[in-house]
């Protein structure tokens, strides 16, 4: 190192992966003080991070447009070019990327620090060995050592997407390419880790942090990547070979590509370059003479640079822009095209106002400082004009800072983690905005508050926007398997079920096991459920016959009947659907067939399960059911008399309630003996319907109606809701049919239930006077929640007919006899005896 002390200055040049800026670094450090000038804000903060861990946090500063990192003892520091503070001495300087001076959009920024920065000890300029004949024609004092590439670069051709081999790069040169290329391979190889230019410096180490770890093999990137960031890439490939630079589309050049190839091979690792055959397509294609010179480092050399004054005359406005445009006095330096900042700056020069307010170099500087806020979002000329000139206003009234609420609201905006990729990623742009301001010391009361809330507004935006990129274009269980499969084979895989049901291969959650019934996550696209179907139902056998067994053994309280309605009735088994009921040789014996999660398991596991279903819906259909049970006993029993079969029989067939019309005649035939019988036997032979009142009870119901559904191969219908005695008549034909199973007779419009039905009819009989009209206590119809016209509908089933000219207006009783007389309430106490039904009801 002793020829660096000889010279003050020294160009280190040379193609990438030569180590140039580990150089810097190690010169730096050696130092008492240092600086180095970087092309990206992403690269200034990986250095900062090195940097810290030689000499610590309060010796080392980080300074870009939107951070700031400035201890009160700071000696190091790195920073974007643009932000490099001239105005301090320090013991060594450094620019990175030199040859980025004939950018004609950055290049003039890179010129200046090549012309002035300059480090009291030494000044090192780091580049392409293209910036040579630049070097000596500008900085002819230098003195120029060329470093060597530590590792070889070759061509490897164009490769399909599905072939590329781990640890490749791929570049392409646009947001939707990039996209399309990370979407392509998160199908087909497990996912891709994104990097471009405009992704925070957070959101970016993320996202290396996965490839590097090796979460996922591939990488998809801009030219970012070509601008020195380190990572571990042995391929580069090219998805395309044309960029828009600011002003037209345009081919890559050969330095271009050699720039971002040169990311392939680390250290002394050789790497390959090549370009992407994307499917239905030609793709890019390099050029034999591009390959040659990519391979051997032989570009032709920068003739020309673009100048722009650094340090404009602030005198005033017209001399600030004269200086700006002044055309440069060195023939190998160009006249920088207009940038975006003096666009700004000659537009808000027509304005009056602007010009009242720029009388001195303060106001004038001031001027200039905000025309130098970036256009983060890309806006344009003038949609960012209307923004600095906002700035500027505020600026340049009042104390000079710009007000807390509007910068407060305009955070506030852009604090969501909503949205897709694109949105929080333009969010973050919106925050940089303001970022940048919230670093100028002077623009806002309390800056260093704002900078700080702006710093954690943009990590929280940038946890979000890499959580996305994850989600969208990374699938870890693809990932897994691809890798898995390919090198062991499905048949060895570790697979493993954990108490909770998720099922992971190789560590990676891929399922959950419900039961017997193995649930692909729910991200995993249509593409990858073979995959994951063939890897868990292959090593999955021996927990479904542990679970089997653990069924088949089961208590009742772990079985359920499932009657949630439009859906078919089932058998729960500990919360998790096992069997269906389907129609069977009567009733109460439906069939059970086993869903078809369990056709995987053995014959014998099988017939175990049957057993035990058939076990426990037998014991629950006696319980439940008990009444019906008995009249298909009954009915079925040659002892029981032959007219009591004919009631039992079809009243066992409708689910224990039938109208009394439908078996009048064999009611009719009963004895007393037989009436006795079929009391005990609970049959309630009312007026109108013949029923079982236990029968009318939630559960019961239920369980009838479920009986029904599978026997009639229909979906499960709406339940009653419990203790309802009347209702709406459902519009549908098959819903209504499924209430008046459920014990509601229809009047009309509204339905009621049929012991209610019942307690009515004796009511009105009992309170009548012959054929001497009556009007019924209007509470009953109130109480039951009865309209008019269906408690009219009711009189008249029950027998009655409308008396409007009676002298009492009412109802006159229309039968040739009177109904049986049972006991029953007096007709004084209609209200009260309906109380006691409801309260029964209640009870019950």
């Amino acid at each position: 190192m002793s020829r660096f002390e000889a010279q003050p200055v020294v160009a280190v040049l040379g193609p990438t992966n030569t180590g140039k800026t580990h150089l810097a670094i190690e010169r730096m450090c050696g130092h008492s003080s240092g600086m180095i000038g970087f092309p990206l804000r992403l690269l200034a903060r990986e250095v900062y991070d090195r940097v810290v861990a030689i000499k610590g946090k309060d010796s080392v500063a980080l300074i870009t447009g939107e951070e700031k990192i400035l201890p009160p003892k700071a000696r190091w520091f790195l920073c974007t070019a643009e932000s490099m503070p001239l105005d301090r001495e320090f013991g060594f300087v450094a620019l990175d990327e030199a040859q980025i001076g004939s950018d004609p959009e950055r290049g003039h920024v890179f010129t200046d620090r090549l012309l002035r920065a300059r480090g009291r000890d030494e000044t090192m300029i780091l580049g392409s060995d293209m910036m040579r004949p630049m070097v000596r024609a500008l900085v002819p004092e230098a003195e120029i050592i060329s470093r060597p590439r530590f590792s070889t670069l070759s061509y490897a051709g164009a490769t399909k997407l599905s072939r590329l081999p781990p640890r490749s790069a791929i570049v392409a040169f646009s947001a939707e390419e990039v996209y399309a290329v990370a979407e392509m391979l998160r199908r087909m190889r497990g996912g891709a880790a994104v990097v471009m230019g405009a992704l925070s410096p957070r959101t970016r180490n993320a996202q290396v942090a996965m490839f590097q770890a090796g979460e996922v093999d591939y990488l998809v990137a801009t030219d970012a990547i070509g601008m020195g960031l380190n990572m571990d890439v042995s391929h580069v490939a090219f998805a395309s070979l044309r960029k828009f630079d600011g002003r037209r589309a345009r081919r890559l050049t050969i330095s271009e590509m050699a720039q971002i190839a040169g990311r392939a091979g680390r250290h002394q690792r050789d790497g390959t370059f090549g370009t992407l055959s994307l499917e239905g397509t030609h793709g890019a294609r390099l050029e034999d003479e591009e390959i040659d010179a990519i391979e051997q480092h032989q570009f032709t050399a920068i003739d020309h640079l673009y100048w722009r004054m650094g340090a404009p005359s602030l005198n005033s406005v017209d001399q600030l822009i004269a200086d700006l445009e002044r055309r440069p006095d060195k023939q190998v330096l160009r006249a920088a095209p207009q940038a975006i900042d003096l666009a700004v700056l000659k537009r808000l020069a027509d304005e009056e106002w602007v010009r009242e307010r720029t009388k001195g170099p303060a106001m004038v500087g001031r001027l200039w400082a905000a025309c130098g806020l970036p256009d983060f979002r890309k806006t344009g000329p003038e949609p960012h004009g209307r923004l600095v000139s906002r700035v500027f206003r505020h600026l340049s009234e009042g104390n000079g800072h710009l007000p807390v609420s509007w910068f407060a609201d305009e955070l506030a905006r852009l604090d969501s983690v909503q949205g897709d990729v694109e949105t929080l990623a333009d969010r973050i742009a919106g925050v940089r905005t303001w970022a940048y301001i919230a670093h100028r010391a002077d623009w806002l009361p309390d800056a260093d508050k704002w900078a700080g809330r702006t710093r954690e507004l943009e990590e929280k935006l940038s946890d979000a926007l890499h959580q996305r990129l994850t989600q969208r274009f990374v699938d870890r269980r693809t990932s897994v398997l691809m890798r898995d499969l390919g090198a062991r084979g499905a048949d060895i895989l570790p697979v493993k079920v954990a108490e909770d049901g998720v099922v992971t291969v190789d560590g990676e959650a891929i399922g959950r096991l419900i039961g017997f019934r193995f649930k692909a996550d729910h991200l995993a696209r249509h593409g990858d459920m073979k995959r994951l179907m063939a890897a868990a139902e292959r090593r999955l056998g021996t927990e479904l016959g542990n679970r089997a067994r653990a069924l088949a053994g089961d208590e009742d309280k772990t079985f359920s009947l499932a009657t949630d309605a439009g859906r078919p009735v089932a058998i729960f088994w500990r919360g998790d659907v096992v069997a269906r009921l389907e129609k069977g040789r009567t009733l109460l014996t439906p069939r059970i067939r086993l869903h078809r999660a369990l056709d995987t398991l053995a014959v014998a596991d099988r017939a175990a399960i049957e057993a035990r279903l058939a076990l426990w819906l037998e014991g629950r259909i006696m319980r439940e059911l008990q009444p019906l049970a008995r009249y298909f006993d009954a009915a079925r029993d040659p002892a029981c008399p032959a007219r009591l079969r004919a009631v039992l029989s079809p009243l066992a067939e409708a689910g224990g309630i039938i109208p009394r019309r439908t078996i009048a005649s064999a009611i009719d035939s009963l004895d007393r003996e037989a009436r006795s019988r079929a009391g005990r036997l609970d049959v309630k032979i009312g007026t109108l319907d013949v029923y079982a009142p236990t029968l009318l009870k939630p559960e019961p119901t239920r369980w009838r109606l479920a009986l029904f559904a599978a026997a009639e191969d229909q979906p499960m219908p709406d339940l009653p809701v419990p203790g309802a005695v009347s209702m709406s008549t459902p519009m549908d034909i098959v819903a209504c049919e499924a209430m008046t199973r459920a014990g509601y007779r229809p009047l009309g419009a509204q339905m009621l239930r049929v012991d209610l039905v019942e307690r009515l009819a004796r009511i009105a009989h009992d309170s009548r006077d012959g054929r001497t009209a009556y009007a019924p206590d209007p509470g009953l119809a109130t109480s039951l929640g009865l309209h008019g016209g269906s408690f009219a509908q009711l009189m008249l089933a029950l027998g009655f007919r409308s008396a409007p000219g009676a002298a009492i207006e009412g109802w006159v009783w229309r039968g040739k006899k009177p109904p049986r007389k049972v006991a029953g309430p007096r007709p004084g106490n209609a209200f009260g005896a309906l109380a006691e039904l409801w309260q029964g009801d209640a009870a019950r």
